[in-house]
């Protein structure tokens, strides 16, 4: 039998994010590390040393000309996402692009625009729509064991994000909109098979600084409406609660979930599980298939649902700059 075509991936940064998603690489049949750049060689060198990784480079676009990368994986701060995937795939790579995909939509279309016209695939890296609970999520629901949808509230909650250096900038993709809203902001139009029609929120920002949490609402096609509370004043439970007619569907840290319960009004209780060792696998093996495949892009996380998630946060960030 003959050996498997390798996915050989090449990653922008050594970002905290960066050793998990490796982890994630190395659990797939056909995905393989082979070189990882920062901005100073020695970090590069560091951390390629450290993680097992072949090559290092100190700029992106010394590793954007190395022949054997077939994908890049890009972890940068948010503000650097459009130009470093905007080079990659001129350089003729395929590209996984963390979330938030870009601050401006304009900056999306453009990204996809190009990797379209260039025959190479492009994703946001949204690991949450991929994970075995998101498709039991998906299923329940569609069941309709939980009798008419009304409601959707979801919290993400961090006591602290001063490990974040750039988090006061907005200008740099810092706030807490930026950091947390595109996770639900795909995760939900995805388990309920319905797109987002209206949306609003507010937001607080520290003077002269990124918000420091806000409230997003939104309706879906079907009246569905959801609340999203994102905020970095206080570690609050991280979840997202589904209020049905018959039952509520409660999903703790949805984006890397192993676990979700049914309420029924009754008052009985049904607890589903799906344990993984690495949340990034499902999202790597899924890149992996379409990349050998030749798509250009996911059927899964789509361009569509990418683009609706940046259109909203830029919509919202537009207003409240306008109020401020």
């Amino acid at each position: 039998m003959s050996e498997l075509r390798k996915v050989k991936y090449g990653i922008v940064s050594t970002a905290q994010v960066v050793p998990r998603f490796i982890a994630g690489v190395r659990e797939t049949q056909i995905g393989e590390i082979v070189a990882i750049s920062s901005r100073s060689i020695d970090n590069a060198q560091a951390f390629a040393k450290k993680y097992d990784i072949p090559k290092y480079y100190g700029s992106e676009s010394a590793m954007f000309s190395d022949s054997e990368i077939d994908v890049v994986y890009i972890a940068t701060y948010n503000q650097g996402h459009y130009a470093s995937a905007k080079a990659a795939l001129l350089a003729g790579k395929h590209v996984l692009l963390e979330k938030p995909f870009t601050l401006k939509i304009s900056e999306a279309h453009e990204l996809f625009a190009l990797a379209k016209a260039n025959h190479l695939f492009l994703m946001e890296a949204q690991k949450s729509v991929f994970l075995p609970l998101t498709h039991k999520v998906k299923q329940i629901i569609s069941s309709g064991v939980l009798g008419e949808i009304i409601s959707i509230f979801s919290v993400t909650a961090y006591a602290s994000v001063d490990h974040v250096k750039w988090f006061e900038s907005l200008e740099a993709g810092g706030g807490a909109t930026h950091f947390m809203a595109s996770y639900a902001l795909s995760y939900l139009p995805y388990i309920l098979g319905e797109k987002i029609v209206d949306f609003n929120g507010v937001a607080e920002f520290t003077k002269g600084k990124s918000d420091v949490q806000s409230m997003l609402n939104l309706a879906f096609e079907s009246g569905i409406l959801a609340n999203i509370y994102l905020t970095t004043k206080k570690g609050l439970p991280k979840e997202v609660k589904i209020i049905g007619r018959q039952a509520e569907l409660i999903i703790p840290e949805f984006w890397r979930g192993v676990k979700a319960e049914i309420h029924y009004n009754d008052g009985s209780r049904e607890v589903f599980t799906a344990p993984f060792s690495s949340d990034f696998k499902f999202e790597v093996d899924h890149v992996n298939q379409l990349i050998t495949s030749g798509a250009t892009a996911s059927n899964i996380m789509t361009p569509e649902l990418t683009m609706l998630g940046v259109q909203i946060m830029d919509t919202l960030y537009q207003r409240w700059s306008s109020q401020r």
